[in-house]
């Protein structure tokens, strides 16, 4: 079931947490001459799971690479912690705090789990929290303790997510992206991904999630939007949005 949630569609706590975590503000992002995201705003409260929904070609992934700083977005802002991280390069943006786990899963195949853990965690320099960080994902994910001296490109899809959920959490983030975690994925490894999602989030990181499956990710979110042609065309808690005809309609089919 979905965690509870405020009819306004916000977080009911957000007095307590002061400044969003994680702010976009009037965001444009065009790929040459062709616009891709329009006045998009929306915000991450510490703590919170938030979905960003929508059609294929709708401008989601845009919209988290454009907070990596993989593209750079034309106007607007964006913030983390209330300071702009709009325009630096993504390494910075990374070792402040923000990390994708990217679609596709995009790991080192002739390397290592050991190795591939090893890169996530290759901007930090705390050898003592790295190390403690190294055992909480071998606990989350018991099947990579198991295969840590295998080759990525062997494992099969669903070790590979984990892999790729495994790698980002060792840069320790303060918001996970996470773009598509169960394309490709079985149906029961789907259920079990959205489990270690929900896990990762009590565990205390905040978390961007991008998905299709806009069911199963409003069981587990805080709040969601939905993104259209790039721009938001509904912001709701998750509770209001799976009760919601046009998000029943479009998206959740007899989900609600």
């Amino acid at each position: 079931m979905s965690k509870a949630h405020s009819a306004a569609g916000q977080d009911p706590e957000r007095t307590k947490h002061g400044a969003p975590l994680l702010q976009l503000d009037d965001v444009d992002t065009s790929y040459g001459q062709v616009e891709v995201l329009r006045n998009v705003t929306l915000e991450i409260n510490e703590g919170e799971v938030v979905c960003l929904l929508g059609p294929n070609a709708s401008g989601k992934s845009t919209t988290l690479k454009t907070i990596l700083g993989m593209v750079r977005a034309n106007k607007g802002t964006i913030t983390l912690e209330g300071e702009r991280i709009d325009g630096l390069v993504t390494t910075e943006v990374v070792s402040r705090g923000v990390t994708m786990v990217p679609e596709g899963r995009r790991l080192f195949g002739k390397m290592s789990v050991r190795e591939n853990l090893a890169i996530g965690a290759n901007l930090r320099t705390d050898k003592e929290a790295i190390q403690n960080d190294t055992e909480r994902v071998l606990s989350l994910f018991p099947r990579l303790k198991e295969r840590l001296a295998q080759k990525a490109g062997t494992l099969s899809g669903g070790e590979q997510q984990m892999l790729a959920m495994g790698r980002a959490l060792m840069a320790s983030p303060k918001v996970l992206l996470m773009d598509e975690p169960s394309m490709g994925l079985a149906p029961i490894l789907v259920d079990q991904v959205f489990d270690i999602i929900k896990e990762i989030n009590e565990g205390g990181t905040t978390i961007f999630l991008v998905e299709q499956n806009a069911g199963m990710a409003l069981e587990i979110a805080d709040r969601g939007y939905v993104l259209q042609t790039g721009e938001i065309v509904l912001a709701d808690t998750a509770s209001a949005l799976l009760d919601n005809p046009q998000m029943q309609e479009a998206y959740l089919g007899a989900v609600g």
